[in-house]
């Protein structure tokens, strides 16, 4: 027989008898204490792969077994095992057939338990997002970071102090209020009017579908469809000079998405 575990392999039998001859354990006790030690193991990794399987659910609904599979690396059949061990503890997951699965709306997870590592990552996201967005994302960010450090303890507030900084890139009022109207008329699909330069100082008018913000490291662009040259666009938002959004919406499809702009943009590179 032969015992693994991922960083480890070896023979039982030969381990057994070097702890009863060294340990003057009989076999019998160090086989259970062995495997009681590997249920537990497998308990843990079931927990968090069940834990995992709820946050799946709620970010990515519907969504297939197949893909939560691939995103879990585990088989179909124990996808669905850990589906209805789920259903039983009473988690409201349906699914439907050729959707995948959902669940209920209003279901809440209890608190979470975060390690210092993925507290200092939250915080330092929270610092970008308040330096880096518009108005609401902003107050929004410094709201957020204002309750978890209300909760957090002295010592832990004193080891996330100030030393990592993200420096204001969207640094004035009226870059923030852009920043926010375009972000706006991203979701709601509404068509914008900008007047625009180009690096080489060449003055446009466009009429554009906004599809996305994107953050290059130092630079906020606009991914659009540009109605003008029938094609996707990248406009950078420092570089706008006026813009109208219109009440006048256009429609996402397979050719006109975000999508869509990614695929053509790597094609490019």
């Amino acid at each position: 027989m032969v015992l693994a575990s991922p960083h480890l392999k070896y023979d039982l039998n030969t381990h057994l008898s070097f702890c009863q001859t060294f340990l003057g354990q009989p076999l019998t006790m160090l086989t259970s204490h062995i495997q009681f030690h590997f249920q537990k193991i497998e308990i843990m990794r079931k927990a968090d792969k069940l834990f995992q399987l709820i946050n799946l659910i709620r970010a990515k609904q519907p969504i297939t077994a197949e893909r939560i599979s691939q995103e879990l690396n585990v088989s179909v059949r124990t996808v669905y095992r850990y589906v209805e061990d789920l259903s039983v503890s009473g988690i409201p997951i349906f699914g439907t057939t050729g959707i995948g699965y959902q669940m209920l709306e209003n279901f809440e997870l209890p608190a979470l338990n975060l390690t210092e590592k993925e507290l200092e990552a939250l915080l330092l996201g929270m610092k970008m997002v308040t330096s880096w967005s518009g108005i609401e994302l902003s107050h929004a960010a410094q709201s957020m970071t204002t309750k978890i450090q209300s909760v957090l303890p002295k010592n832990l507030i004193n080891d996330f102090s100030e030393i990592i900084f993200a420096p204001d890139i969207v640094n004035s009022k009226s870059n923030k209020l852009l920043w926010e109207s375009i972000h706006k008329a991203t979701k709601g699909c509404n068509i914008i009017d900008i007047q625009y330069n180009s690096l080489d100082e060449v003055a446009t008018s466009r009429k554009i579908y906004p599809l996305g913000l994107v953050y290059w490291g130092s630079k906020w662009t606009l991914a659009a469809w540009c109605t003008t040259k029938q094609d996707f666009r990248n406009f950078r938002i420092d570089r706008i000079v006026c813009f109208e959004v219109l009440e006048e919406t256009f429609e996402l499809n397979e050719n006109i998405s975000l999508d869509s702009y990614m695929a053509a943009n790597n094609k490019t590179q």
